[in-house]
């Protein structure tokens, strides 16, 4: 593996300091086919980022020429402004505070983090977490602390330039342990051309894909020189060791999976679920929007801002109808009311947590079409049948496990031609990643309900149509993105 070290002057880093090759950015942008045919890891230590500077540029073209770099320009410009990192900063004050102990109760004005390394172990959460959010290789940290919190007053660059000689000691040794914990172990056989991660949680009650199915992906991979290997939320360091992710945990914006979404896309991996996916598909409300914007067919929809809202629901919708909290997976935070008390009062409690609900007509059925769409060309078709003795295909009982019902495969030709290309229409205003499509089809026609980013997938059930073709595209999706020209 090939590290490169971009300064913004040839006397910034002392080339015997470090093993790896050093030159300028100025270098670096005025030779395009430097490094061409590798692969290397660029660590961009120029002392101005600013929006087209030659930091900025050095970065933009690394993504060009295919080679990793560390900060991104999505980093820079995240970090530009305080308002465009202002929301991460409830999570990393929260990680800052429990430090406060260890520290003596006081915090000082100024931290300096370097790849993700503070100046102590007892930084070493903060420090990780800060890392997390902005990947960049040395960060510093202003603290406004007071008795009870600390809070974040400035997070930005800190350059080569403004180290002092001990800040410069430390960063040389953090630079050596962060390229060091990069190296993949080797393994006792034949390299594969690539290697996969996929992100899984193995105590997760309703996993997207059941281990079983992803060892028996790993066997077909395999023989397109492939190797599979399965991390957890633990991994997240050792994400940058991989050549793209697939992620096999049911997504949140609000959890880690979010952020092994948005590291592999800072890394330049291809990745399933991409971010922009899983903040597009997450929430009901904006999906309605999309899909009434793109005329793809849903059912009659009212927005519920406020209790003033429920008559026209009511008016617009009859009873019974169908109350869905916008960001919620697996039929959790959907009910159906059947009078308008019960819509009332289960409007007034989720408005608590959500400023906005969307009512939809019911419309019953004893299946959901589920399309499976991938890069834009439909993967699968089945039926999920709903849960005994329940209007959704999963029943979520307040004790016990949840109820689901069961499936009925078909071939892609098998599927209805207006169902598949509905299905694939609605993907396509997403994303170019792998989707799951849910419509119901009736007299009045079909209606899309719902597009997942992260849908089921699992060997027996939606391959049963087509079989092992289904894993070969998902294998050969990721390994277009991996050949692509100048990657």
């Amino acid at each position: 593996m090939t590290w490169v070290i971009l300064t913004g002057r040839q006397n910034d880093l002392d080339q015997v300091a470090t093993p790896h090759k050093i030159i300028t950015n100025r270098d670096y942008l005025a030779h395009p086919a430097l490094f061409r045919g590798q692969r290397p890891k660029v660590i961009n230590l120029s002392n101005n980022y600013g929006y087209q500077s030659r930091g900025y540029y050095a970065s933009l073209l690394a993504g060009s020429r295919g080679h990793k770099v560390i900060p991104t320009v999505e980093t820079m410009i995240d970090l530009s402004e305080r308002k465009l990192y202002e929301h991460a900063l409830p999570e990393l004050e929260l990680a800052l505070n429990k430090c406060r102990k260890d520290l003596g109760g006081a915090f000082p004005q100024k931290v300096c983090i370097f790849f993700g390394i503070g100046p102590s172990k007892i930084w070493d959460r903060f420090a990780k977490l800060l890392f997390d959010w902005f990947r960049a290789p040395a960060l510093e940290v202003h603290i406004t602390d007071s008795a009870e919190w600390a809070s974040i007053r400035k997070i930005g660059f800190h350059p080569l330039a403004r180290m002092t000689e001990e800040e410069e000691k430390r960063f040389l040794q953090c630079l050596e342990t962060y390229t060091n914990r990069e190296w993949r172990d080797t393994k006792g056989r034949t390299p594969a051309r690539y290697t996969f991660a996929t992100l899984v949680d193995p105590h997760e009650e309703l996993p997207p894909s059941e281990i079983s199915s992803l060892r028996y992906w790993a066997k077909i991979a395999e023989k397109m020189g492939v190797e599979i290997e399965p991390i957890t939320r633990k991994d997240l360091a050792k994400l940058a060791n991989y050549d793209a992710l697939f992620i096999r945990e049911t997504t949140s914006i609000s959890n880690h999976t979010y952020r092994f979404a948005r590291r592999a896309q800072q890394e330049g991996m291809p990745v399933i679920d991409d971010p922009l996916s899983m903040i597009r598909c997450t929430n009901k409300v904006y999906l309605n929007e999309l899909m009434t914007y793109n005329k793809v067919p849903v059912p009659p929809t009212v927005m519920i801002a406020g209790i003033s809202d429920l008559e026209v629901a009511a008016q617009t919708l009859g009873f019974p109808l169908v109350l869905k909290i916008p960001d919620s997976s697996f039929s959790r935070g959907v009910k159906k009311c059947e009078t308008f008390e019960e819509l009332k009062t289960l409007a007034t409690e989720w408005l608590e947590d959500s400023d906005l609900l969307i009512a939809q007509k019911f419309i019953p059925t004893e299946y959901d079409w589920r399309v499976g769409v991938l890069g834009g060309q439909p993967l699968f078709a089945v039926h999920y049948l709903m849960a005994k003795k329940h209007w959704q295909i999963v029943n979520h009982k307040a004790n016990g496990k949840p109820d689901q019902g069961g499936i009925k495969t078909f071939t892609l030709k098998e599927a209805p031609a207006h169902v598949v290309e509905t299905a694939v229409k609605a993907a396509r205003c997403i994303g170019d990643g792998l989707y799951g499509v849910d419509l119901k089809e009736t007299r009045d026609g079909v209606f899309v309900i719902e597009v997942n980013d992260n849908p089921n997938l699992d060997h027996g059930w939606e391959d049963s149509g087509e079989k092992d073709e289904v894993w070969v595209r998902l294998t050969q999706w990721f390994l277009e993105r991996l050949d692509r020209p100048g990657r």
